[in-house]
């Protein structure tokens, strides 16, 4: 099954925090067992990387439910039930939510602040869409749309650029990459239809090679099989054993079948994974703006 919300996992946690003390990461191990999560569920990493969704999602539910007076945090990292917890899991509810939280005064008080000190408490109401998300889910998605809607501009702007800077383009993502410090990237020439042939020297001697073939493709002109068969079988004239196909638009089934049977180690990158290389290695891409989040240092607390 799918990690849920933290909504659904509000009655679950304080059903497994009722039963004893428990550190924030057994919960989140003893949730994820409940639920009988697979391993990549329980892998499964918010768009920063920085934490596993479930835990995120185990955390929110016990902070929102600690706001609102169901649990507290006897120590660093620790979650208990409350007598007011207590009394809600006798009333046995079906299920606890927001809505269900918001008929407590601290709760209350709690979204007043977090949606703004000057908005009327009627306001505090999220919407269907961003009520069942943590902070960090809707942060991260709101990031992953300004990624995609930038990666999409940097294809535009590939197309519209002449070969010669398409040339330069693909040159500087590989050395981004790392490829031209250990060794060269070396033999650049046209291949005759707006592309580029070119060999990656992995060592400074040259003796393990990469043969890389770019193409700048309107996005419908797709790349078959067969141009990949002949891509494969140049690479013995290149004396290489590995290739990358870089094309701005994209591959037919068939052509990544054919490399993945490849006894050659065969690399086809199309152009939404170049334009997401150009976001990650930061090639013709710069930083408006950089957004810091914080929470408590709780080291720093305890060596107060």
């Amino acid at each position: 099954m799918a990690v849920p919300d933290y909504q659904s996992l509000m009655l679950p946690v304080l059903r497994v925090v009722a039963k004893k003390e428990i550190s924030v990461p057994d919960l989140v191990e003893f949730i994820s067992d409940n639920l009988h999560l697979s391993e990549e569920d329980r892998q499964q990493r918010l768009p920063s990387g920085q934490m596993t969704t479930i835990s995120n999602r185990v955390q929110w539910a016990g902070t929102y439910m600690v706001k609102a007076g169901l649990l507290e945090r006897p120590g660093r990292g620790m979650l208990k039930i409350t007598s007011a917890g207590v009394d809600v899991l006798n009333e046995n509810p079906e299920r606890i939510d927001i809505k269900y939280l918001e008929k407590y005064d601290s709760f209350k008080d709690f979204r007043v602040k977090q949606k703004g000190k000057d908005e009327e408490v009627s306001s505090v109401k999220a919407s269907n869409s961003n009520i069942q998300r943590t902070p960090e889910d809707i942060i991260g998605q709101a990031y992953n749309g300004f990624e995609q809607s930038t990666r999409d501009d940097l294809l535009e702007q590939i197309l519209k650029s002449s070969p010669r800077f398409f040339e330069r383009l693909i040159l500087d993502v590989f050395q981004a990459m790392g490829y031209g410090g250990r060794g060269e990237i070396i033999h650049f020439g046209k291949s005759g239809d707006g592309g580029i042939d070119g060999i990656i020297n992995e060592d400074p001697l040259g003796l393990e090679k990469i043969y890389l073939q770019a193409k700048r493709y309107a996005h419908e002109n797709k790349i078959n099989i067969d141009q990949i068969r002949s891509f494969a079988g140049s690479l013995d004239e290149q004396g290489a054993r590995k290739g990358i196909f870089v094309t701005t638009s994209s591959f037919v089934a068939s052509a990544y079948e054919y490399a993945k049977r490849s006894p050659k180690s065969l690399i086809l990158i199309d152009g939404e994974e170049l334009s997401k290389l150009m976001y990650e290695y930061d090639v013709g891409v710069r930083v408006v703006q950089t957004i810091k989040l914080k929470k408590p240092d709780i080291d720093y607390f305890e060596e107060l």
